[in-house]
C-alpha cells in the first residue's frame, strides 16, 4: 500500500512539473493576450471618434474627480499603452496593474447604470478581467515575456 502511494505521489509530482514547465507559460501568454486585446480594442474604438468618446465621458460615464475630457484622455491612453506592455510582457506587472486601475475606474464610472441584464453581464466581464489582472499582478507575466527574457540575459537569472 505504501509503495502504491509513493508511486502515485511521484507520478503526480512529475505531472505537476510538466504542467508548470510547459502549460503555465502558455496559459500566462494566452491570458495576457486576451486581456490586452480586450482593452486595446476598446481604446481603438475610443480614438476612432473622439467627439463621441468625450460625449460618453460627459453624459454616460461619470469618472469621479476628473473632468470628462481628462477622464476620456486618461482612460483611452491607459487602454492603448498598458495592453501593449502586457502583451509583450514588458513591465508586465506594471501593465497589469495599470489595466486593473482602468478596469476599476470603468466599473466606478458606470456603476449608476447597472440596472439591466446587459449591464450586469458587463459587470461580470469586468470582474473576470479584474481577477485575471490580479493573477498577472501576483504571478507576473510568465516565462514567455520580455521581462523573463531580460531577466535571463541581463541579470543572468532564471525566470
Amino acid at each position: 500500500m505504501n509503495a502504491i502511494l509513493t508511486r502515485t505521489l511521484a507520478i503526480g509530482q512529475k505531472a505537476s512539473a510538466l504542467l508548470e514547465c510547459y502549460f503555465a507559460p502558455i496559459a500566462d501568454l494566452v491570458v495576457r493576450l486576451y486581456i490586452a486585446n480586450v482593452f486595446f480594442s476598446s481604446g481603438l474604438t475610443k480614438i476612432q471618434d473622439w467627439d463621441t468618446t468625450v460625449f460618453l465621458f460627459t453624459e454616460e460615464y461619470h469618472a469621479p474627480l476628473l473632468p470628462p475630457n481628462v477622464a476620456a484622455f486618461a482612460g483611452t491612453a491607459g487602454e492603448l499603452v498598458f495592453p501593449v506592455l502586457l502583451a509583450l510582457g514588458l513591465a508586465g506587472r506594471f501593465g497589469a496593474l495599470g489595466l486593473f486601475g482602468v478596469n476599476v475606474m470603468a466599473v466606478i464610472s458606470y456603476w449608476h447604470v447597472l440596472g439591466t441584464p446587459e449591464q450586469a453581464a458587463g459587470l461580470t466581464q469586468h470582474i473576470l478581467w479584474g481577477l485575471l489582472l490580479v493573477t498577472l499582478i501576483a504571478h507576473g507575466p510568465g516565462k514567455l515575456s520580455l521581462d523573463a527574457l531580460i531577466q535571463r540575459f541581463v541579470c543572468g537569472k532564471k525566470a
